[in-house]
């Protein structure tokens, strides 16, 4: 692609900076009008400093993938309903050996779930649940959340399926699943590891240090039962009844007669406590036919609750059942290779439709001001690469870039993932793909594989350079900041010191171990 006229350049670049500035800083203080609205912002500009037309701007939006995301995460709300959360936090939990242990298990499953549910949708499933886990372990989130987001994109990697610009390439390349997994499996299961292990290098220390919360805790469950306690003081009516009793005797007739006096209070008591008695049996029997019908009725009521409960009990059952059935039958239509956006649309729908009942209360936990972003993003993104900008610095590196020898391999991993961080990775795969195909073609057939390989590689792990080197590390982040009350805000920076050392070593690793 040739280069835009000299003003398109600038302002395109203008409004590229603009957004990536509000991206990364979303509370930057002369704008503070946070990420959404900042990717508004640029793809607004784009379109009025004529960088696109308005009917390309919306054309540059990516409906397959906003269609994905919005299904992903309608399933995932009903796969929070049907507790899988829960079940999952008992897997992860099981036989745990500490915060370390926890980690190496987010790693492994996020990597899996990535390779089959795409890395945006284990994001979608999984954030709020690690935030969760984290919470009630009393342990830092941050470590969890970079485990999470970068163990997804490593694991995405390793199949067409697991993100778009993987279907894009094995679209474009006709490489096989088959073929596809196979070749960069290696790489993606020992990227895995390093990757959990420079976790643990980095966070060695925030992870040993777990406060002792349980007698706290212990404590303040003590105390609410204290302060929830309600004494009944007894009434003693018997003392008050004796002593009006009592007092029906004068004083006169105690000086006259004390002999009759004291006769007639030893007969008063005697007959009192007669009476007593006989009340008491009346009480008694009273109380016991009480009682009776009492245990009777709360027979009758308890058989009741318990059918009803025992029906709820297994309706909830079958429920759940289905959906789990459904999510499955996700995973296989996309297995299959059926359409990713539709396949996930059609599970969403069909889980409303099994739910039966009003779905706005699902529907609105729907994360759209991601979606939002997502459209902006699409438009700056499009403009930006109409400059001729990223088409330039290719063609100023390619001659530099064959994989016939390690120098020209690094250096087309070098070219990959500046591209891929700086206008994003499915447009640096669209842009970049068939160049890279031909002229690894020019070579041999088994470079040509080897050269989309490369680029589904070293295009996927380039995500976690930034906070904005994917989608999934987006969704990290947003879903982690917007969970109450237990939100959290993934700083750019946080990101970014991890993300540096843990993307150049994890690509370097598995360029060794790519396949022909």
């Amino acid at each position: 692609m040739a280069m835009a006229s000299m003003e398109r350049v600038i302002l395109g670049s203008i409004a590229f900076a603009i957004f990536w500035i509000l991206a990364v800083f979303p509370a930057v203080p002369f704008m503070p009008i946070g990420r959404t609205a900042g990717s508004l912002l640029g793809a607004n500009l784009i379109v009025i400093f004529r960088v696109l037309t308005p009917d390309e701007a919306y054309a540059a939006i990516d409906l397959p993938i906003l269609g994905l995301l919005f299904g992903t995460m309608v399933v995932s709300i009903y796969l929070e309903r049907a507790d899988m959360f829960k079940y999952l936090g008992k897997l992860l939990a099981w036989k745990s050996r500490g915060a370390k242990d926890l980690l190496c298990r987010i790693c492994l499953v996020s990597a899996i779930s990535s390779a089959f549910f795409t890395n945006d949708t284990s994001c979608v499933v999984l954030t709020e649940f690690v935030l969760k886990i984290a919470r009630q372990q009393n342990l830092p989130p941050h470590p969890f959340l970079l485990a999470l987001a970068s163990s997804a994109n490593i694991g995405s990697s390793a199949t067409p399926i697991g993100n778009p610009q993987n279907l894009v390439i094995a679209i474009l390349s006709k490489i096989t699943f088959g073929r596809f997994l196979f070749g960069i499996f290696p790489a993606m299961f020992v990227g895995v590891i390093v990757n959990a292990v420079l976790l643990l290098c980095m966070y060695w220390n925030v992870l040993s240090v777990q406060k002792d919360v349980e007698n706290a805790e212990a404590e303040l469950v003590l105390d609410e039962e204290v302060v929830s306690h309600r004494f009944a003081p007894a009434t003693m009516t018997h003392v008050v009844n004796s002593l009006h009793s009592q007092d029906q005797f004068s004083g006169n007739e105690i000086m006259k007669d004390p002999n009759r006096v004291f006769d007639s209070s030893r007969n008063f008591n005697a007959s009192r406590e007669a009476a007593n008695d006989h009340g008491s049996l009346q009480m008694r029997d009273k109380n016991v036919s009480l009682k009776t019908v009492d245990e009777s009725e709360d027979q009758n009521f308890t058989s009741c609750e318990e059918k009803q409960n025992f029906s709820e009990k297994w309706r909830r059952l079958l429920w759940k059942i289905c959906v789990y059935l459904v999510t499955i039958g996700m995973l296989i239509s996309l297995l299959m290779g059926l359409n990713m956006s539709w396949t996930a649309i059609t599970a969403a729908l069909a889980l409303v439709v099994l739910d039966f009942k009003d779905a706005r209360e699902c529907l609105e936990k729907v994360s759209y001001s991601l979606l939002i972003f997502f459209c902006g993003m699409f438009i700056t993104v499009d403009g930006f690469n109409r400059t001729g900008i990223p088409s330039a610095f290719w063609d100023f590196m390619e001659p530099y870039a064959k994989i016939d020898h390690a120098g020209g391999v690094a250096v087309l991993a070098v070219v990959i993932l500046v591209l891929s961080n700086l206008a994003s990775n499915v447009p640096t795969v669209l842009l970049l793909g068939v160049r890279v195909g031909a002229s690894a073609g020019a070579i041999s057939a088994a470079s040509e594989k080897k050269a989309w390989l490369i680029l589904a590689w070293v295009s996927t792990v380039a995500g976690n350079l930034s906070l904005l080197g994917s989608a999934a590390n987006l969704i990290v982040c947003e879903q982690a900041r917007r969970a109450q009350p237990l939100g959290y805000n993934l700083s750019f920076w946080t990101h970014l010191k991890f993300g540096v050392p843990s993307t150049i070593i994890v690509i370097a690793i598995g360029l060794t171990l790519i396949g022909d």
